[in-house]
């Protein structure tokens, strides 16, 4: 792992002002995808050649055997020869190593009808300096993604593609610890899952992966949806789950989920997402079905994605959803209505005050909201707030990241639904009307910790710093 991550950062120098930034992803996720599926059909190709072998076969016609894929049966990615790397480090000098990897990209893609239309195709004209792709190539092709005594290789390639997204994902990624968060609150053990701004997949991969440890197997067979509005976002995030060996549908192609829902009849008992935060003049309808509490105001789509997850609900699901700081205390005359109908609705379940600079590209405060059609009786009525705005450790100059205490903290408190002073209360919803509908946790935990005679003007001094 050290050796490749070693590898991307190299791969990062060299490709430096051959590309723009935000393409570096697609170009060196792309290379890294297509590295793994040549090893592990390598690899699949010796374990069954040795087979045949010890069965009898001649090792004189066993490759074949080998080219047929009926015979082979197998269950990795189909790589045909010309896709495969040794057939691509053999033509990287020859000045045209982009034309070679955009052949060997299409030829995967028309093996494996599933990834038709997800793996970059751009590499002769995209990448401006072949010279420094060849050097990529042979950089690329030094280290092996393959199994170890400890971890299968598409476990390996899973942690490649995560420690890759969260270094080099830019704007279509979910930040790593924030992920594992929502997946620890929802613990997704089974049924469908789906994000309707899905980025690069992280949150869909990470749900796989809870999915996969939990039940001590493979992550095939999860059933993952998501919609993306980048396109190259949207191919990343297919290459993503490709990876992590999670079955998914991600619409017909990238669209705006606020726009034109790719899934419109699917009901999700888990929907997980990180939307774009404050989005103005966003496309919409006001006659829109999914507005059953109110229609969202045109100047920000907080509570179109909110109303959007709600709507996306089974009648056992929960929705964990992350949003900025303000969608909770917003006077909006449109927002205040559609959130005092969401708690009257008893659909809150938690909110929780995220720390700030969790996320590399704002510093804006952000927060999460946790609702669900499936409240336990003992829950019915009550919002328990979280505010974990003083956890987490800077992990560089820029950005904030929860550590596994940290997250173990949050999650404990959801799951146990406990009071914890200073930490966390829950209340219930005659103490939310009294508060307006304001739903910034800080205000209800500060609240339970002060003495009854000084509640009254702990409320007045909150609402002025807050």
């Amino acid at each position: 792992m050290q050796e490749i991550k070693a590898a991307l950062w190299e791969a990062a120098d060299m490709l430096r002002g051959s590309v723009d930034a935000v393409e570096y992803q697609e170009y060196v996720g792309g290379l890294l995808f297509l590295k793994y599926v040549s090893d592990a059909f390598d690899e699949h190709r010796s374990k069954l050649s040795a087979r045949l072998v010890a069965e009898g076969y001649d090792a004189d016609h066993l490759d074949e055997f080998l080219e047929d894929r009926e015979f082979t049966d197998t269950h990795v990615i189909w790589v045909p020869r010309t896709a495969r790397w040794f057939w691509i480090t053999a033509r990287g000098n020859t000045g045209n190593v982009g034309e070679v990897i955009d052949d060997a990209m299409n030829a995967i893609m028309l093996a494996n009808p599933s990834l038709l239309g997800a793996l970059p195709t751009n590499f002769q004209r995209g990448i401006a300096d072949q010279g420094r792709l060849a050097e990529v190539v042979a950089l690329i092709g030094r280290v092996r993604i393959d199994s170890t005594g400890e971890k299968p290789a598409r476990q390996v390639l899973a942690e490649v593609y995560e420690y890759f997204l969260d270094k080099f994902g830019g704007d279509s990624r979910t930040p790593l610890s924030v992920s594992r968060l929502l997946v620890g609150i929802l613990e997704p053990y089974g049924g469908r899952v789906y994000d309707p701004a899905c980025g690069s997949g992280g949150l869909l991969a990470q749900a796989g992966t809870f999915l996969a440890a939990h039940r001590g197997g493979p992550a095939a067979g999860t059933a993952v949806f998501g919609q993306e509005i980048n396109e190259r976002a949207w191919r990343l995030a297919r290459m993503n789950l490709a990876a992590h060996g999670i079955e998914y549908d991600l619409g017909a192609r990238w669209g705006d989920t606020l726009a034109y829902d790719e899934h419109p009849d699917l009901k999700a008992d888990f929907v997980m997402t990180q939307p774009p935060f404050d989005v103005s003049e966003w496309a919409g309808n006001e006659d829109d079905p999914r507005w059953t509490y109110g229609v969202p105001p045109r100047t920000n789509a907080n509570y179109a994605w909110l109303q959007h997850a709600v709507s996306k609900l089974s009648d056992r699901g929960t929705a964990g959803v992350v949003l900025e700081k303000g969608s909770l205390l917003s006077r909006s005359p449109a927002e205040t209505r559609i959130r005092q109908a969401l708690v009257e609705a008893d659909l809150l379940a938690a909110i929780v005050a995220l720390p700030e600079q969790l996320f590399h590209s704002t510093r804006i405060p952000a927060c999460l909201w946790v609702l669900t059609k499936d409240k336990p009786a003992e829950r019915r009525g009550r919002i328990l707030f979280i505010d974990a705005r003083d956890l987490g450790a800077m992990a560089g100059s820029a950005e904030r990241v929860l550590s596994d205490e940290d997250l173990a903290k949050i999650t404990g408190a959801y799951h146990e639904y406990r009071d914890d002073p200073g930490f966390c209360v829950s209340v219930g919803l005659t103490t939310v009307r009294e508060e307006e509908y304001v739903l910034t946790p800080g205000r209800y935990v500060r609240a339970a910790q002060a003495p009854a005679g000084t509640r009254a003007l702990t409320k007045d001094l909150y609402g002025v710093f807050n």
